[in-house]
Order: C-alpha cells, then sequence, then structure tokens
C-alpha cells in the first residue's frame, strides 16, 4: 500500500499544488495546471479507506462513511502542510490534497494590485475575494492579514475549514478556529467570535444563508470581516448575496450590504511565461457611492460600467488586468485572449502591445548595427 506521507513528500519534492486519489488509478499530481500521473501503483478502495483512517482516525473516519464527505488537513515529516477532501464517487473513496506553504507570501510579491494593500487599512465593513477553487483567495487573504500583523495593533480572529496558513502573533494578537474541531459551524463560530472582542475577523467561506446573515451583521457591527465566494466576479458576487435571502428579505439585505461592502476582488490564476509558477488576474470593485446606489437600488448590471469608468480609484475590469500581466510579460497570448470576456476586442488591443514590440525590436537592431 501507498503510505500517504511519501506520496505527498514526492509530490512536494516535483513542485505539485494537488494531488488526487481516485481508486483503480495512480495518484495523479498538478503541476502549473498540468495533471501527471505519479510513478506509483494503482490505488484500490480499501487503501483509500486505510490513507483516510491513517489520517483522521476511525472515529472521524466512521462520520465520513455516513457524511460520505470530509474536509481536513494534515502534515507530513517536512512539515509541509496539506488541505484534504476526502469524498466518495461510484461508491468509492477519492481524495484531494491541496497543498498549503508554511509561509505566508509578502502581499507585494503576488502581482496583486496596489489597491489590496490599501484595503488593510480599512477600520470596518466587508472586503470579498472570489474566484473558483484554486485560485489564491485563500493566500490572498492570508497575506492581508500579512500586513495588518506588521502594522497594527488588533486582535485577529479566524473562522476556517479547514486552517489553511499557521499565522504568527506579530503586532496582531491572531485566533485560528477551525470548523469541525474548534467549533461546528461558521454561523455559530461568527456568533461566539462577536463576544471575543475582535477588531477583524476572517471568515474563511460564506456558505449559507447563517453564515452570510451573520458576516453581514459582524460588519454592520463595526467589525472589519473579510470572507471568500466562489464567484467569478462582483456583479455576480453581488447577486449571489442577494439572492440566498427569501424574497420577502432582498431588499433589507440590499441595503445592508450597500452599508457594509468595502470592496470585492475578483481573481484567476494564469500559467507564467517567464519562469514556472502561476500569476493572478484580478477584477477590483470598491464600494463607492454610485455602487453603493446601484446595489440598494437593484441596479447591478451598471456595475462593470462603473468598474471600466473609474480606474483612476483603483478599479479594474478582469480584461485589464489581463492585458496588463501580458503586457508585462507574465502570461501566454492565446490564454490572454480565450480566456478574456471579449476575446475579438482583447486580440486587437494585444496586437497594439505586439506592433510596438516589433518596432522596439527594430529600433534596438539598428542602434547595435
Amino acid at each position: 500500500m501507498i503510505r500517504v506521507k511519501d506520496m505527498l513528500a514526492m509530490a512536494i519534492q516535483a513542485g505539485a499544488s494537488d494531488v488526487h486519489i481516485n481508486t483503480s488509478l495512480p495518484p495523479v499530481m498538478r503541476i502549473n495546471t498540468e495533471l501527471i500521473i505519479m510513478d506509483l501503483p494503482e490505488v484500490s478502495n480499501e487503501d483509500a479507506a486505510a490513507m483516510v483512517v491513517d489520517m483522521v482516525g476511525e472515529a472521524k473516519f466512521k462520520k465520513f462513511e455516513e457524511k460520505r464527505d470530509l474536509d481536513f488537513s494534515t502534515m507530513i515529516d517536512d512539515g509541509s502542510r496539506f488541505r484534504v477532501n476526502a469524498h466518495y464517487q461510484k461508491d468509492s473513496i477519492a481524495i484531494s490534497f491541496r497543498a498549503i506553504s508554511n509561509k505566508v507570501p509578502d502581499l507585494e510579491n503576488l502581482h496583486l494590485p496596489p489597491i489590496v494593500k490599501e484595503l488593510t487599512d480599512l477600520p470596518r465593513g466587508m472586503v470579498i475575494v472570489t474566484g473558483h477553487t484554486g485560485s489564491g483567495k485563500s493566500t490572498t487573504l492570508a497575506s492581508m492579514i500579512g500586513v495588518i500583523n506588521k502594522k497594527y495593533k488588533k486582535r485577529i480572529i479566524t473562522l476556517e475549514d479547514p486552517i489553511e496558513y499557521l499565522l504568527e502573533n506579530k503586532s496582531c494578537m491572531i485566533e485560528q478556529r477551525e470548523i469541525g474541531s474548534d467549533c461546528p459551524t461558521f454561523a455559530s463560530g461568527l456568533r461566539h467570535a462577536l463576544r471575543q472582542d475582535p477588531d477583524i475577523i476572517l471568515v474563511g467561506e460564506m456558505r449559507d444563508l447563517e453564515t452570510t446573515s451573520s458576516t453581514i451583521t459582524a460588519a454592520e457591527t463595526g467589525h472589519l470581516v473579510l470572507s471568500t465566494l466562489h464567484t467569478v466576479n462582483a456583479p455576480q458576487t453581488i447577486e449571489r448575496i442577494i439572492d440566498i435571502y427569501p424574497a420577502s428579505q432582498q431588499n433589507q439585505i440590499r441595503a445592508m450590504l450597500a452599508n457594509t461592502l468595502q470592496a470585492v476582488i475578483s481573481q484567476t490564476l494564469f500559467r507564467r511565461v517567464d519562469k514556472p509558477g502561476m500569476v493572478p488576474c484580478t477584477e477590483i470593485l470598491l464600494c463607492t457611492s454610485a455602487v453603493r446606489n446601484c446595489i440598494r437600488e437593484n441596479r447591478i448590471y451598471e456595475i462593470p460600467n462603473i468598474i471600466e469608468t473609474s480606474r483612476r480609484l483603483g478599479m479594474q475590469s478582469m480584461d485589464f488586468s489581463i492585458q496588463q500581466q501580458y503586457e508585462a510579460d507574465y502570461i501566454d497570448r492565446e490564454e490572454a485572449v480565450t480566456r478574456s470576456s471579449n476575446p475579438g476586442k482583447m486580440d486587437k488591443l494585444l496586437a497594439h502591445k505586439d506592433l510596438s514590440r516589433t518596432a522596439g525590436s527594430k529600433e534596438k537592431a539598428k542602434v547595435i548595427s
């Protein structure tokens, strides 16, 4: 049988971000978006079950068999940590591992817009980081906490499922609570956190109505609240929050959200072409009075235009970010075009850059000759 720790150590050595276990297949790892079969034997259902037991113990494994899904974290001998999801597919156990860096990256090294760092100075309100799974949301939030931890003396409480980055107390006093072991749910953790004198609360994910409602309440009562959603842009984020409520409450929630929301950072990762690794492209929405009016009056469809015309304030569209990262020589042209919202328009915008590059190369060649 494959030893979990040995398999994960191999993945770390190879630079993998994820490892996946499906029965009747060898383990598969993901390196810079590509799936690569590991040089290991096929995994049986019994092997997969033994792996889960080895990581969580018999008692939690029995709960897993009942609920058919389990989130937890694990660590190997060299200190490398992984976020783990065990689940069932076709009545067989499958496991997904996500490598978690032991060191919180400096915000300046993430290639995010400067406005993201400015958001760490907010005294209150709600900042939401959005994107699909694996888009770097947790890393962005941890790096923002890292900035606050160096700059301010504040009390920070995080609610995570599971805990990803281990945050050290520097200038701030930080408590990290894991859902399932330190508290039963995000909603209950939030209720109790409000009685624990926090300045800042990090909510790993606004998963349901109760958690969303508690998160907005925390922001309303004068706390800075950081959280995530699995949405791809700011308008969708706002609509998702409102739509989770019954129709009879939606006008009230629009008003509450208009008063508390400070910013939405939507991000996705692109493979770098200049060196191995990934780089984020981001959409930034800042809640100006115009944006708050749109939320309050249910004119969400106007927000993309506000983002486009408010670049001087620090807002930016995803397409603008993609164009910037291409012009900085970080990402591939074809990927930049195909993943933009308007490939035809993006192709023309990048063509100007390509022409200037060609002209610059010719001028340089003349000087050399």
